[in-house]
């Protein structure tokens, strides 16, 4: 039975949208159809883990391109360039697994404001870290990465309520909220290729190292997508008491997405300008603490 259908019985059986890689234009048009849905449709909190393929770098609703991303960088590294609806920096998606979280702001598991949404889900995220063997610190206060030459980089510094493992940052975040609803995407960092980051960020290489750490090295052995989906999941469920239950797109979402994907998350006008004509977000400022 999907989600859809047993949260009519139960609060805390929450939808799992299963992991997939897939293209950036894509990715983005799902998480927006989800989220602009959510409480239009009467969905329950939606989950998602997801890869990009081809490697993709995904700047913040209100970054500009030329400032943040080398863009001939990323044409010449096969790099896909996409806007993301969530505030926030860059981040280069290449070996890492993303999340996903859309919910009601009035959801009881969540608290009211944007601060209190990214300790409740940071809490969760640090559950899965431990679980495979790490001891992740979440940060009491943030830290800015504003005028330094990391400025527009995403790991340089972490925001209140972010993890540390080793000192270093390992997931970053960035919540919109608009409609009774919020979503929010993080990106956990499995391993990384140094160079080809900085390069594609424009950024010093020992600036990347020295505020970034990665699953790989912090295990000091390599892991899988799935096993770290399957820790997530977990832990997500253990933590806030719920059930995660795998489903799919509604007939609504499905159509939406494909409208986002055609009108903006395929346009250089959205990706590299900010700039739509149709299907653009409904009110609300993105964030990221």
């Amino acid at each position: 039975m999907s989600a859809r259908k047993l949260k009519l019985r139960n609060e805390k059986v929450w939808r799992l949208l299963p992991r997939q890689a897939l293209s950036a234009s894509e990715n983005m048009a799902i998480d927006e159809a989800v989220f602009r849905l959510n409480r239009r449709e009467g969905l329950p909190p939606t989950l998602r883990f997801f890869g990009w393929q081809p490697p993709a770098v995904s700047l913040g609703y209100f970054q500009k391109t030329s400032r943040e991303i080398d863009v001939s960088a990323c044409r010449r590294e096969g790099i896909d360039i996409v806007r993301r609806p969530t505030g926030g920096k860059a981040v280069l998606h290449d070996q890492e697994l993303t999340y996903s979280l859309v919910a009601a702001v009035d959801h009881p598991l969540f608290t009211g404001d944007i601060l209190g949404t990214y300790r409740v889900i940071s809490a969760c995220i640090a559950e899965a870290l431990k679980r495979l063997g790490l001891a992740p610190k979440m940060v009491s206060e943030g830290r800015s990465a504003a005028g330094t030459p990391l400025e527009a980089y995403c790991f340089a510094a972490p925001s209140k309520f972010e993890l540390l493992v080793g000192g270093r940052k390992i997931c970053g975040s960035a919540q919109v909220r608009s409609g009774g609803a919020f979503l929010q995407h993080g990106s956990l960092l499995i391993d990384i290729d140094h160079a080809r980051a900085a390069a594609v960020m424009q950024v010093p290489e020992a600036g990347i190292a020295g505020s970034t750490t990665t699953l790989r090295e912090q295990l000091g052995r390599a892991i899988g997508a799935d096993e770290l989906a399957w820790a997530l999941r977990g832990a997500f469920e253990d933590t806030l008491g719920i059930i995660l239950v795998d489903d799919g797109l509604t007939e609504a979402e499905e159509e939406l997405k494909q409208q986002l994907m055609a009108q903006k998350y395929n346009t250089d006008r959205w990706n590299l300008e900010g700039k739509q004509d149709t299907g653009g977000k409904e009110g609300g400022a993105p964030a990221d603490c």
